[in-house]
């Protein structure tokens, strides 16, 4: 392979010229011989027993000359943008072939898009709103009202009428204008009073029943309901057939032990450390994203939009992979989340723009910083690789190159520069957003 050139014809775009040898298109087209000659049949031969010639006198000389081409093509592709130093980011296109023959080899021009020179105005120092957080008597309560809802167990009632938060056990159904209508009716339903789960003055109207009782109920449903229900009046006749409550566990020092703490104020302290150091990390998650926010606002340059449609459909076909492997379709999820595919596309393509500003933002501050990574740190990366996916080193090497690993090395530890300069500041006051928005 001989690149001939490679120059830049557009924004982004490098138009490269390759010239491949006489003797290597000779060697690949006939590998392209070899490999088809079993499906070719000639009168006089044997089927697969051709000979090259033979077949290239009746087919014509360049009968293989399509397929040799496209079995070289990657190599010398690969091996022109090595030589040549360029960066692509999509597929090469506009195969145009001079010549293409056994007697002076092949000869062609492709286009290719390649990573954008971006400028970095400002990365250290970054300005970023962080949210200080705190814990609050009320935040540790609810915590332990849901630790002591872990730990309850349900007690059947039958002395007692219903009371507000019991678990009940219903049959219904419900009529407008004395005709039943659609999903309006179930059997052994669970239903806690309370909950919110029915419409509004549905469970209120249980209260004070006991088991075995059939009633009415009347209700109204909500303007903005099913458009075939909105507003109407219903009647739903029910037959009560369970009351339960929740029988919550003592809150004192035993409870405690069972929640791997000594005492009751021990596990009070315990709740309000582990509640603020979870907003402490929220908050920092936060700050974080904010300050790469702001970076993506301080790059420059004209990136190609192919890169952010690539962007995108790489983390579309990630998710969908995510998805099936909980045995879900990916758009029959899409559909339970309420949300078609092209507005899933839509939403992945706008994350995609801010994604591709920062991975070349980070890039270039590693290179703008000077930033280096020694042999032992990859060797480290590597063991730790070898760790997490339980393989041995040696076959991580094999899968993950040395340049790859020091490049992501480097990456992170500009993204590291860019945050541990980041200056966190107050978040501005939601009235003095809404003055600013006027």
């Amino acid at each position: 392979m001989s690149l001939v050139s490679a120059n830049k014809t557009e924004t982004n775009v490098y138009t490269i010229e390759i010239s491949v040898s006489p003797e290597d298109f000779a060697a690949a087209v006939q590998k392209a011989y070899l490999k088809n000659r079993k499906s070719i049949q000639i009168p006089g031969f044997r089927k697969g027993k051709a000979p090259k010639q033979m077949i290239e006198r009746l087919y014509g000389k360049d009968f293989f000359y399509e397929e040799a081409l496209e079995a070289i093509f990657p190599e010398e592709i690969e091996n022109a943008y090595k030589e040549s130093g360029i960066d692509p980011v999509d597929q090469p296109r506009d195969l145009d072939i001079k010549f293409m023959d056994v007697e002076q080899g092949a000869n062609f021009t492709v286009k290719v898009t390649v990573k954008p020179e971006i400028t970095v105005t400002k990365y250290k120092g970054l300005e970023a709103e962080k949210a200080e957080v705190s814990v609050s008597d009320e935040d540790v309560q609810k915590e332990i009202d849901f630790m002591l809802d872990r730990g309850s167990r349900l007690v059947d009632v039958d002395d007692r009428a219903v009371q507000d938060g019991d678990i009940t056990v219903i049959d219904f159904e419900g009529f407008v204008d004395g005709e039943a209508f659609e999903g309006g009716k179930g059997e052994n339903y669970n239903l806690t009073i309370g909950s919110g789960q029915f419409i509004p003055g549905f469970e209120e109207q249980i209260i004070g029943h006991s088991i075995g009782e059939e009633f009415d109920i009347n209700v109204t449903f909500p303007e903005n309901y099913a458009e075939e229900l909105a507003s109407k009046d219903a009647v739903f006749k029910i037959k009560l057939k369970e009351i339960k409550f929740k029988e919550l566990p003592e809150l004192d020092d035993e409870f405690a032990k069972d929640q791997d703490y000594d005492t009751l104020d021990e596990m009070k302290e315990g709740i309000k450390a582990d509640l603020l150091a979870h907003k402490e990390e929220h908050a920092q998650h936060d700050f974080e994203d904010a300050v790469v926010a702001a970076l993506c606002d301080n790059v420059e340059g004209e990136i190609p939009d192919v890169m952010y449609d690539n962007k995108a459909q790489e983390s579309v076909q990630n998710f969908a992979n995510r998805v099936a492997q909980q045995g879900i379709d990916f758009e029959t999820y899409l559909m339970y989340m309420g949300m078609d595919v092209d507005t899933f596309k839509a939403n992945m393509r706008e994350r995609a723009v801010n994604e591709v500003k920062y991975e070349l933002a980070v890039e270039k501050i590693a290179e703008l910083e000077n930033i280096t990574v020694d042999d032992a740190a990859v060797e480290e990366e590597y063991t730790k690789m070898a760790e997490n996916y339980d393989l041995d080193v040696e076959k991580i090497k094999e899968i993950v190159s040395a340049d790859v690993i020091a490049k992501q090395l480097r990456i992170q530890q500009a993204a590291k520069l860019v945050i541990d300069s980041a200056v966190a500041k107050a978040p501005e006051a939601k009235e003095d957003k809404k003055e600013e928005a006027e």
